[in-house]
């Protein structure tokens, strides 16, 4: 279950406990629940795999402390499919435990959906008119956005301006003559000499208002480039699926072989649940290209793409030597279940670098 559903998970229980009469709740008259709910990692003092304040925000129109809101919502959550366990902590927080094999049924939807994971309808039939000035950086950024708005099956329309010879705006998305204007902090030079990759990399990395660094830096294939640990990391994946088949093993293909997945990675240390929850987050930033109740798409959202695929791709490359069998060791259940694991990330790394225009080779 990923951040997504788990929303709408929440919101329906909140939605339940209004039509059983349990909470007395006015949901037309909240403009922030009608279409989301916010849930995250627990924070300190916090249990299970997400938390949410929905409880919070729900007290004062319902007329209740939040402690009061929580222990009335917690039954309805506890009882919905892929729930193993609700806990309320603090002043309200409900924390939520997912079932077993979810996991599993993660792995098995990336490994289904391949680099098309995280795409939805959520913006079907939207479009966005935006223009954008004659300058690299705009560009670039303008093709990314409208790249991601697409994988949310919604459309942007990108017109040209001339280059503004005033100082850019403070911020890099305005609306001028009820038109949105992305006017990027532009490039200090021309990173055309780094080449299409690394270029776009330079470009969107920085957030948009910050101004991009141009230098040989991105081309290094050393630790410190984000951009090659991200590539190192997808090339890592596809040399170890291509070793599994020399051995003989393959991740399980189908859902019968979801128990497999589930032996090894619902019973995991933290490396495993870490990846399992950075996967999971992969459709929540991209369904927050546009903002909950926005009319616009937010510029910054390939700057955070760049940032999650550098987290993804640190916290993988650690694990990836515990994926094959070592020595006299024959494959097992644990050994699939990590190749898949492995797979799913590698997809969905190649995935975020094809929302950038960047290519993910396969060797590095």
């Amino acid at each position: 279950m990923t951040p997504v559903e788990l929303s709408r998970t929440v919101l329906h229980a909140v939605r339940c406990a209004v039509d059983a009469g349990d909470l007395a709740v006015d949901l037309h008259g909240l403009p922030d629940l009608p279409r989301r709910v916010s849930v995250a990692p627990p924070g300190p003092g916090g249990h299970g795999d997400y938390a949410t304040n929905v409880a919070l925000q729900l007290a004062r129109p319902a007329g209740q402390p939040p402690l009061r809101v929580a222990e009335v919502l917690r039954p309805h959550l506890a009882h919905a499919p892929g729930i193993r366990d609700v806990q309320i902590t603090g002043p309200g927080f409900l924390n939520i435990r997912l079932g077993r094999g979810t996991g599993s049924g993660l792995v098995q939807r990336v490994l289904a959906e391949g680099l098309r994971y995280g795409y939805s309808d959520l913006l079907a039939g939207r479009v966005f008119a935006l223009r954008v000035p004659y300058d690299v950086r705009a560009e670039v950024l303008a093709d990314s956005l409208s790249r991601i708005v697409a994988s949310q099956g919604g459309r942007v329309e990108v017109q040209h301006e001339e280059s503004a010879t005033s100082s850019p705006p403070s911020r890099p998305l305005f609306v001028t003559h009820g038109t949105l204007v992305l006017r990027p902090l532009p490039a200090p030079e021309d990173p055309a000499p780094l080449g299409p990759d690394a270029a776009r990399w330079a470009l969107l990395h920085p957030a948009p208002h910050d101004r991009p660094r141009i230098s040989a830096d991105h081309l290094v294939q050393r630790e410190s480039n984000p951009l090659f640990r991200v590539r190192y990391a997808h090339a890592r994946t596809r040399a170890l699926h291509r070793n599994a088949a020399d051995l003989g093993f393959a991740p399980p293909p189908t859902a019968a072989g979801a128990a497999d997945v589930d032996a090894d990675l619902d019973t995991s240390g933290p490396a495993q649940t870490t990846l399992l929850r950075l996967l999971a987050d992969h459709p929540r930033l991209l369904s927050s290209v546009v903002p909950a109740d926005a009319t616009r798409p937010d510029p910054g959202t390939p700057s955070r793409l760049t940032r999650h695929l550098v987290t993804l791709a640190d916290a993988v490359i650690p694990f990836l030597p515990t994926v094959l069998p070592r020595g006299a060791e024959k494959p097992s259940a644990a050994h699939r279940a990590r190749l898949a694991l492995a797979d799913a990330v590698g997809a969905v790394l190649a995935g975020g670098l094809s929302l950038l225009g960047i290519d993910a080779p396969d060797h590095l």
